[in-house]
């Protein structure tokens, strides 16, 4: 049988209406009564946890709004207002790669998105408890400057493709005694684009990126705990510029 949780406001000992500084000022007070570093009771590490989990809900507005409207269910990720199942993006081109592994005829490959990025940050204990801003620096790639993220030479342009006139599909026919079908598949050299690169950046050689070393400061709460990770929006490595990729995130 499944234990109920705790009220978040129960568990801080605030009340409802608690500023953020009231909610900040007992966080910091239970989590370094109650942080297993500190507290040898077998039950300060999970007592430590819902001290944790009600403070990054009741600390950030948006998600203590859900959960004093709809409880613990209006912070639940599978929670939709009520309404579960299929989500609205869901379409027959998602269907139709489902069952069939590729693109459909004619359909050229979605623009991709870059890679994450990961890196390890080691804190103290004082940092862990109360939070800190912290500096990092990662290596990366960034879109060359010389060819704007292109890969081409400048004052050059994509070529048609060779293998598939620029089309983007190869088109095969067959012939059975039922008649001639013909299949038609994505172009495997210029991968469904129909346009191919002759002349190279200089620069980047045609990657159409180059790696760098970026410096970010990375905000880490209170109360954080081993393994936990935080994203920052916008900073992993960005996607081939020429297909109009997007950039993903970096923890």
């Amino acid at each position: 049988m499944a234990t109920s949780k705790r009220d978040y406001y129960d568990v801080l000992g605030v009340t409802r209406n608690a500023t953020e500084d009231d909610i900040r000022r007992a966080f910091r007070k239970l989590a370094f009564d109650h942080h297993p570093d500190r507290n040898p009771d077998p039950s300060a590490a999970e007592k430590f946890k819902e001290i944790n989990e009600a403070y990054e809900v009741l600390r950030d507005g948006d998600k203590r709004s859900a959960y004093d409207r709809f409880g613990h269910a209006g912070i639940d990720p599978a929670f939709n207002g009520g309404f579960g199942g299929f989500s609205a993006g869901f379409g027959f081109e998602d269907i139709f790669d489902t069952f069939f592994g590729r693109t459909g005829a004619g359909r050229r490959p979605r623009a991709q998105r870059g890679a994450d990025l990961r890196t390890d940050l080691t804190l103290t204990f004082e940092e862990a408890i109360f939070g800190v801003e912290k500096e990092i620096e990662i290596p990366k790639h960034e879109w060359c400057e010389a060819c704007s993220g292109l890969g081409l030479e400048p004052g050059t342009q994509l070529e048609s493709c060779t293998r598939c006139g620029g089309s983007g599909e190869i088109r095969r026919a067959h012939q059975s005694i039922f008649g001639q079908f013909v299949n038609v598949s994505v172009c495997d050299t210029c991968g469904g684009e129909g346009r191919g690169n002759r002349n190279p950046c200089s620069t980047c050689h045609g990657a159409g990126q180059v790696q760098v070393k970026k410096r970010l400061q990375v905000d880490v709460p209170g109360g954080i705990e081993e393994g936990t990770q935080i994203r920052l929006t916008g900073e992993g490595e960005p996607p081939d510029k020429a297909r109009g990729g997007r950039v993903r995130d970096d923890l």
